[in-house]
């Protein structure tokens, strides 16, 4: 049984930070792709940054390039958001996932297989 669980999230100012954790179980690594996306109210869910489990390679949305990094520790079956320079456009739940499929360009939804129950992070401006 796969499970996600994520955890770091919070209320910060803006400019702040924050980092999430995505603590994952019954997965293999060697060919998942870790995912985190987010959704804020009234608005579709978008992916934000992603990790190549073994080969370390990331992609990161636009958005959040330069301010945010993505990183992955295997003995703990954990990976990770680093969130600097928040911004209140930040505002939304985070969601950790898992896909089988590898892609540098972005991230396709319908490929994460496994989700975590979301951490909700709100940035006060």
């Amino acid at each position: 049984q796969v499970q996600m669980v994520e955890s770091g999230g919070g209320l910060v100012q803006a400019g702040g930070s924050l980092r999430l954790s995505c603590t994952t179980s019954g997965l293999t690594f060697e060919h998942y792709a870790m995912g985190w996306f987010r959704q804020a109210p009234g608005k579709e869910r978008e992916g934000v940054s992603c990790i190549h489990w073994s080969l370390g390679r990331t992609y990161y949305a636009d958005s959040v390039k330069g301010r945010f990094t993505i990183s992955r520790d295997n003995s703990k079956n954990t990976f990770y958001l680093q969130m600097n320079s928040l911004k209140s456009e930040d505002t939304a739940m985070y969601y950790c996932a898992a896909a089988s499929v590898w892609w540098a360009t972005g991230m396709p939804e319908g490929d994460y297989a496994y989700w975590g129950q979301g951490t909700q992070v709100t940035v006060s401006s």
